[in-house]
């Protein structure tokens, strides 16, 4: 395991980049609508650092580095805002003082910020380090594996699985792993000629669950340095196919069809960010990257609480021309919060029973 030092800096770097960037996203566009932003904060607790700009927002990092948030004037709706804070309110800055548009915009711009930052992530290395080509060769077959006994070659390139096409080994672990038993067919390129073999995926027990492994290793990708105008498209192809490939997970591990043991909390990012720094500052880019695109979709989930509980609202009152009943909004958020607390425990509980953590405790115990 990476030292608990360079783990800790590495989590830390990692949430606080995203959490900035979100916020900094609801700052901006606030700031844009002519709302006045009270305070933008990393992380929660007593401000370790403060201070306020000209605009009179109070910029403050928290002791507790587990998010943050943006405080924006008259964010109360009047109905919850007693009389002496009303008082204080500037006419045509408050934020629930602004027409449903412009409140949806200022939600929106938070998810918003996050992808822009993974596809201006992924254009960096791109220009910098390179894009992977040709990444779906294969350059070993385990003996005795399922993809010997399917009669996968090494120098085969696999060109598409079950009919839809790859261009990255990463593509074919993730199309494979959550198929652990179950055929699939494998198209290939042998010797400039197609050829299609059925191969089943053993089960192999890893830290996500059960995963399908078919045995073979990727042959040495080459990478190839981008024009900036190249970089941001493939940037953006990149990160829409992973907001894809989450989706797609997500609707797996409803379905059954994907272990939800893969689902991580803060302990698993922590980790991972650990191994990440520790392969290089190219490594942890690409997982900071990711996990933006991660952090830009969950907040758009139809959960109140989230950015996209608060736009789902928002369409509700665009539709019925007035906001939902105040009833009706309260025990939504209610419903959010207790989801969202036990999405939390959830994950957590997989970070310390199969991640790290409770291999540690396991090994301890014999």
């Amino acid at each position: 395991m990476p030292s608990l030092p360079r783990t800790l800096i590495a989590f830390a770097v990692v949430l606080g980049v995203l959490v900035f960037v979100h916020e900094l996203g609801h700052y901006l566009a606030a700031r844009w609508r002519g709302v006045h932003v009270e305070a933008f904060s990393i992380g929660f607790g007593r401000p370790v650092v403060k201070g306020v700009d000209r605009q009179g927002t109070e910029w403050r990092l928290g002791w507790i580095p587990l998010g943050g948030y943006v405080k924006m004037h008259g964010q109360e709706t009047p109905e919850d805002a007693p009389p002496e804070v009303r008082a204080t309110w500037q006419p045509g800055r408050t934020f629930h003082g602004k027409p449903v548009g412009s409140r949806a915009i200022v939600v929106a711009a938070g998810p918003f910020a996050n992808f822009l930052l993974a596809v201006l992530l992924f254009a960096g290395l791109f220009m910098s380090i390179g894009q992977p080509v040709g990444g779906t060769g294969v350059g070993t077959v385990m003996e005795g594996s399922a993809a010997a006994r399917a009669g996968l070659l090494a120098g085969d390139e696999i060109v598409a699985l079950d009919g839809q096409k790859v261009a990255r080994f990463e593509q074919v672990q993730r199309y494979v792993q959550p198929r652990a038993g179950q055929p699939i067919a494998v198209q290939v390129l042998r010797d400039g000629a197609a050829v299609t073999v059925t191969a089943v995926p053993e089960p192999r027990e890893n830290a996500q669950g059960t995963v399908g492994v078919l045995g073979i290793q990727g042959g040495a990708a080459r990478f190839e340095r981008l024009d900036p105008v190249s970089a941001l498209w493939a940037g953006t192809v990149q990160t829409a196919d992973i907001t894809w490939q989450t989706l797609v997970g997500i609707g797996e591990m409803i379905s059954g069809q994907r272990s939800a043991k893969e689902l991580g909390g803060p302990i698993r990012i922590a980790e991972i960010s650990g191994e990440a720094a520790n392969l290089g500052i190219g490594a942890l880019v690409n997982l900071m990257a990711v996990l933006s695109v991660s952090l830009g979709l969950l907040n758009l989930f139809p959960i109140p609480i989230l950015d996209g509980g608060h736009l789902m609202f928002y369409a509700a009152e665009a539709i019925r021309g007035r906001p939902l009943p105040p009833k009706v909004q309260e025990y939504g958020f209610r419903a959010g919060f207790a989801v969202l607390i036990a999405l939390f425990l959830f994950a957590s509980r997989n970070d310390i029973v199969e991640g790290g953590i409770g291999k540690f405790v396991a090994r301890l115990l014999g």
